[in-house]
C-alpha cells in the first residue's frame, strides 16, 4: 500500500497530465471526419512528438490520441485543431508502442483510426537510476544522483522493517534538481538494509538499489559550551547585538542575535569556539525575519570556516575560495547560498509561505571529508540587501563531539 501511496503523491505533486476540455461549439453535422495524415514522429526520452496533417474541414474540434506506456496503464492525451503535433509520453521502456489517433468533430464524432508507431528514447527515470548511490551519513545515510534533464522525480528511500521483514518506505523526496543530493535522518547507529528507486510522475518505477549501511552518530553540540574568540580581522558589532546571541536558543526573528555595523570589510567574520572537538555533520541557521526576511543583513551567501588548532591564528579570509581550501590554520568546510524564496518572489516582496519557510531555520550539511575542528569563523560574502552589515539571529551545529 506504501508504494501506492507513493505513486498517488507524485501524480499529484506533478499533476500528472489529464485530458483537457474541448468545449467547442456544439455540431449537427454527425459526418464522419477524415483521418490525419502525413505523419511523422520524433522521439525523445519517454515519449514522442506525433506531427500530421488535419483534414480539410472546418468541424474538427481536436485529435485523440490513444496508447499503452505500459503492460496494464493506457492513457489519452489531446491536441486542439489549431496544433498539427500531439505529445505523448509516459512510457517505460524504450521499445515499439502504438499509439491510436482518431480526428474528433465538434458533433464528438471520430474518425478512422490511425495508428502511429513510436519509439521512445531512454525514460528518464531509467536514465537517472545508475547514477543514484547511498552512503552512510551522520544520523543516517545521503543520497546522490543525477537528473540532467531536471524532469519531475521521486526519490523513494524503503528501509527493511523489523517485524514484517518487509520493505516500508522511510523516505520520499520529489525534485526536477539536475543535482539529486540531500540526506535523510533521525536513525541510530545500527545496520539498516535500505533500498532506493525511482519513480517518474506517471508512476513508472525502477529497479531498487539495494544496500545495508550503519548511519554515523550524530547529537547537537552543547551550545553553552561555545565562546567567543574575536579576532581583529573579525566584523564590529553593532547596536548591541553581540555574537553570543547568535548561540543563546532564541529562533524567534524578532529577538536579538549577531548584528554587525555598517561598513564592515567582506567577508563579514565572526570567529567562536566550540568548546569541544568535533566531526561536523551540519548546521541549521535562522534569519532575521519579519519585514527582514530576504533582507536588510540577511546572508546570502557564506562560507564556514574551521580550525583544530587550539589556538589559531588570525588571518584576513577570502571572499571566494573552494571548499577544502586552507587560510593560515582555517579551512573552507564549505560554501553554502541561502535558498531562494520558496515562492520565487523577488526578495523584498516575500510572501508569508517564505517567512515561514526561514522562521523554521535552514538545514545545511558539512562535507563528511572535512576534519574535525575546534573554532569556527563564519564569514559572509554577500547579504539580501546587499549591503555592508551582516546579522544572524541563531545557529546550530550538529556533529561527533566525542
Amino acid at each position: 500500500m506504501k508504494k501506492l501511496y507513493s505513486c498517488a503523491c507524485l501524480l499529484l505533486l506533478f499533476s500528472c497530465s489529464k485530458l483537457e476540455n474541448y468545449n467547442g461549439v456544439v455540431s449537427t453535422d454527425k459526418s464522419k471526419p477524415g483521418i490525419v495524415t502525413n505523419i511523422k514522429v520524433i522521439n525523445f526520452n519517454g515519449g514522442a512528438y506525433i506531427t500530421y496533417s488535419l483534414p480539410s474541414s472546418a468541424n474538427i474540434l481536436y485529435v485523440l490520441a490513444d496508447y499503452k506506456v505500459n503492460g496494464t496503464l493506457s492513457r489519452q492525451t489531446k491536441s486542439s485543431y489549431y496544433s498539427d503535433t500531439i505529445v505523448v509520453n509516459g512510457f517505460a521502456d524504450s521499445k515499439e508502442y502504438e499509439v491510436t489517433l482518431h480526428v474528433v468533430s465538434r458533433a464528438n464524432v471520430m474518425s478512422d483510426a490511425v495508428i502511429a508507431k513510436v519509439y521512445p528514447d531512454t525514460p528518464v527515470y531509467k536514465m537517472i537510476f545508475p547514477t543514484v548511490s547511498v552512503t552512510p551519513d551522520f544520523g543516517g545515510v545521503n543520497i546522490k544522483a543525477l537528473n540532467k534533464f531536471k524532469q519531475p522525480v521521486g526519490v523513494i528511500l524503503v528501509e527493511t522493517d523489523p517485524v514484517t521483514n518487509r520493505y516500508e518506505i522511510r523516505d520520499q523526496y520529489y525534485t526536477k534538481s539536475d543535482t539529486i543530493d540531500y540526506s535523510v535522518r533521525g536513525m541510530d547507529t545500527l545496520p539498516r538494509n535500505f533500498g532506493i528507486y525511482i519513480q517518474d510522475q506517471w508512476g513508472n518505477i525502477s529497479d531498487t538499489l539495494k544496500q545495508t549501511l550503519s548511519p554515523i552518530f550524530e547529537t547537537q553540540l552543547d551550545k553553552n559550551k561555545f565562546f567567543v574568540d574575536k579576532l581583529a580581522t573579525d566584523a564590529k558589532i553593532g547596536y548591541g547585538w553581540e555574537l553570543p546571541y547568535m548561540w543563546d536558543g532564541n529562533t524567534d526573528g524578532g529577538s536579538t542575535g549577531w548584528h554587525t555595523l555598517p561598513g564592515s570589510t567582506f567577508p563579514i567574520t565572526a570567529t567562536f569556539g566550540l568548546g569541544v572537538s568535533a566531526k561536523l555533520s551540519r548546521f541549521a541557521l535562522w534569519q532575521r525575519t519579519g519585514d527582514y526576511t530576504y533582507s536588510h543583513g540577511n546572508p546570502r551567501d557564506f562560507t564556514i570556516w574551521g580550525s583544530e588548532k587550539d589556538n589559531p591564528a588570525d588571518v584576513q579570509l577570502p571572499v571566494t575560495s573552494a571548499q577544502g581550501d586552507m587560510a593560515g590554520d582555517w579551512i573552507n568546510m564549505g560554501n553554502y547560498h541561502y535558498p531562494d524564496p520558496p515562492s520565487g518572489a523577488r526578495p523584498g516582496a516575500v510572501t508569508d509561505e517564505d517567512k515561514a519557510f526561514a522562521a523554521a531555520g535552514v538545514n545545511f550539511n558539512i562535507p563528511l571529508a572535512n576534519p574535525r575542528v575546534k573554532f569556527i569563523r563564519f564569514a559572509v560574502a554577500d547579504t539580501w540587501s546587499g549591503g555592508d552589515f551582516a546579522h544572524v539571529i541563531e545557529i546550530t551545529f550538529w556533529g561527533n563531539p566525542y
